[in-house]
């Protein structure tokens, strides 16, 4: 299949389907393990003359496994083009370090993932980069944020804990009116709930262990990019001059597993949209519950926000009870529903996120973000919905 016909594939077909492979016309792509290369004369020429994109070097430069993501990634993101990664904090930092020098400044949302919050605001600072931390579903605290030297504006599309969603239209607006990169990472959502892409965010970036990879069992990123602010060859020079340097390409064998997790992204997402929706609703209404944040809930306080840009809300849900310990005492006592950290597996997997993910961001911030301690983060799985909420009423009953 062409590659037009296929980018124009509705959404479903594209992660179903993967060209196959063109030395053995092999339906599953081959892995190819090799860590090193046989040169010949004309390769040898090629590489001495520059060319480095789809010439195998040495596997820390790329592999035709990483490659075969890659070029699925870009279909499901709408990029036009992907840099495949050893993790997705391994994608956040190369992309933050691929765009930034001394003396630049970002603009981020306050409820960003907590190795992100902590990067920006403790490791980053040492090479004399600065961040404003802002709510940015108001613009206006965008705007007003906004310096001379600011040059990445960065949020999650869905945010982790709290489901806040961002308007991303406006925010591209302000960005691009000013000549500022839009970052955008997509994890909680995933190429199937939303893409960002679409909306004129120039760089995206997942971690592909979460909902791409779907099983639990491999660590990889992506940086997906579609961009007129950027130059069309921005992902391949932070390959070289970023990412190979720092030694954070993904390993063939896990490139080629979350390549098999694209293609059941679609079905196992739709169990999981459907079943968060149901649970949502389940927690909204049961009197141990202080507050449920779902997208897709009109309570939600961004929900005319999700509608405008999402088709569906996703397979994440937080929802509170009144302290820590009562917290801990409904994950351990839940038998059906994994007590764990990550997500975006095939079980349901719950964390406390203020005394898991978030435990290393001082109190004082995490309230700041809206996180406390008697939140219960939920990513649902392919379970039957009803053994669910018999699995979750068990334990509240506890309470």
């Amino acid at each position: 299949m062409k590659k037009e016909k296929r980018n124009n594939l509705r959404f479903d077909s594209k992660t179903a389907y993967i060209p196959p492979d063109e030395a053995t016309k092999a339906v599953t792509p081959p892995i190819v393990m090799a860590s090193s290369f046989q040169y010949d004369r004309d390769i040898f020429q090629r590489i001495l003359d520059g060319e480095r994109k789809d010439v195998n070097i040495y596997g820390r430069c790329g592999n035709p496994s990483e490659y075969q993501f890659e070029d699925q990634m870009m279909v499901i993101e709408g990029a036009d083009a992907c840099l495949a990664t050893a993790s997705g904090m391994a994608a956040i930092s190369i992309t933050l370090l691929g765009l930034l020098k001394s003396g630049d400044h970002i603009v981020c949302d306050w409820t960003t993932y907590s190795s992100t919050h902590e990067m920006l605001d403790h490791r980053l600072t040492d090479y004399n980069i600065e961040t404003t931390f802002v709510d940015t579903a108001d613009t206006a605290a965008i705007e007003a944020a906004i310096r001379p030297n600011t040059k990445v504006i960065y949020f999650e599309t869905i945010a982790n804990p709290s489901m806040k969603v961002a308007p991303i239209a406006p925010i591209v607006k302000i960005a691009h009116d000013r000549g500022i990169v839009v970052v955008c990472d997509n994890t909680f959502a995933s190429p199937y709930v939303m893409r960002p892409l679409d909306f004129g965010v120039d760089i995206v970036v997942e971690s592909a262990t979460k909902f791409i990879g779907g099983h639990s069992d491999v660590i990889g990123g992506a940086i997906c990019m579609k961009s007129e602010l950027l130059p069309d060859d921005f992902l391949e020079q932070i390959r070289w001059n970023t990412m190979v340097k720092l030694g954070a390409p993904l390993a063939p064998f896990n490139a080629w597993m979350l390549g098999r997790g694209i293609q059941t992204l679609s079905v196992r997402l739709e169990r999981a949209c459907r079943s968060a929706a149901t649970l949502a609703a389940y927690f909204e209404n049961h009197p141990s519950v202080k507050q449920v944040w779902y997208p897709g809930l009109e309570s939600h306080p961004q929900h005319h926000i999700a509608k405008e840009q999402m088709p569906k809300f996703g397979g994440m849900l937080t929802f509170e009870v009144e302290d820590g310990d009562e917290a801990l005492t409904v994950l351990d006592n839940l038998e059906l529903s994994c007590f764990s950290a990550s997500l975006g597996g095939v079980r349901t997997t719950t964390q406390i996120p203020a005394l898991m993910a978030f435990l290393d961001i001082p109190i004082e911030q995490r309230l700041e973000m809206g996180i406390r301690d008697g939140m219960i983060r939920v990513s649902t799985g392919l379970e039957d919905v009803k053994d669910l909420i018999a699995d979750f009423d068990a334990a509240l009953a506890l309470l």
